[in-house]
């Protein structure tokens, strides 16, 4: 998997009571209970599920866009309550393609996250689907709409969470440099604001990666776009 840049080279300071330097060492995931109550699980089983195989486990590490989007979700706290943040990643450029931020975590928040991607990207025949099995992707209506896409649905087996370790190091990167240091924004609209702010500007198009020749996602891919 893709590798992290050196503390030096990370993200510029957020402004309207965002994160206003990254703190190493220090996870933000506050995982505690607000106001006496602790997030839904981002991960629940359907009753009804339409499980797809790993095709990851036979796929090469991909050299171009749109062959593979990794999909997951996770929580973001804030004093007046929880927010879901589900993210698709395009696994080559390590750029969020699509992500939807609510209250609560039914199959339209994926399906928004999915049509953001669909708003910039371009599916082919090829493209690779990989989430885990959380009901909101092995629902019938997902299932569909991948099927009508073209798009090939993948998905780790249960407790088996290495395929999607990109995602996963992305949700880390995010909850440490993105939350305020006391590692929970106030207000839902100022989590909503500081999001899209890190997300759109500050990971995609700001962010080096090791891995990507120091680059941020947005550079790396108008450089692989000109290259082929």
């Amino acid at each position: 998997m893709r590798g992290s840049p050196s503390q030096s080279q990370r993200i510029l300071p957020l402004e309207n009571g965002c994160a206003q330097s990254t703190r190493k060492g220090k996870s933000k995931t506050s995982g505690g209970d607000i106001s006496g109550t602790s997030p839904s699980q981002t991960t629940i089983r359907a009753k009804e599920e339409l499980i797809a195989p790993n095709l990851l486990k036979t796929v090469a590490v991909p050299q171009k866009l749109n062959a593979v989007w990794l999909g997951d979700i996770t929580y973001i706290p804030t004093e007046e309550g929880w927010l879901y943040l589900a993210g698709l990643m395009d696994l080559t450029s390590r750029k969020i393609v699509g992500w939807a931020l609510e209250d609560q975590m039914p199959t339209e928040l994926v399906e928004c996250a999915l049509n953001r991607a669909l708003d910039q990207r371009i599916p082919t025949p090829e493209l690779i689907h990989h989430t885990d099995r959380g009901c909101q992707y092995t629902s019938r209506s997902y299932q569909q709409r991948l099927q009508t896409l073209k798009i090939q649905p993948s998905m780790s087996a249960i407790g088996y969470c290495f395929d999607n370790a990109t995602m996963e190091s992305f949700w880390s990167t995010l909850k440490t440099e993105a939350l305020p240091d006391s590692g929970i924004f106030q207000t839902k609209q100022q989590a909503k604001l500081c999001l899209f702010e890190y997300i759109e500007i500050d990971y995609n198009k700001k962010r080096l990666h090791s891995s990507l020749d120091y680059m941020s996602p947005n550079d790396f891919e108008a450089k692989l776009t000109q290259t082929n």
